[in-house]
């Protein structure tokens, strides 16, 4: 019987960086628009996003 040999490639730092990286930045960026908007004290704002806070159960009042 033949054992077939698995090859296990680690891959460098660098390339983990470059996947979560930006999906780091992506997700803080997020969490900046929803809080801040979500807080902001202009009513533009607020009305603007009203309905999407809701539906993400997010407290607006």
């Amino acid at each position: 019987m033949q054992q077939q040999a698995t090859l296990h490639i680690a891959r460098p730092k660098s390339a983990l960086l470059a996947i979560a990286m930006p999906v780091l930045t992506a997700a803080l960026l997020g969490a900046v628009i929803v809080y801040g908007v979500g807080f902001s004290p202009i009513a533009a704002a607020h009305n603007a996003a009203h309905d999407a806070r809701h539906v993400n159960v997010f407290p607006c009042h």
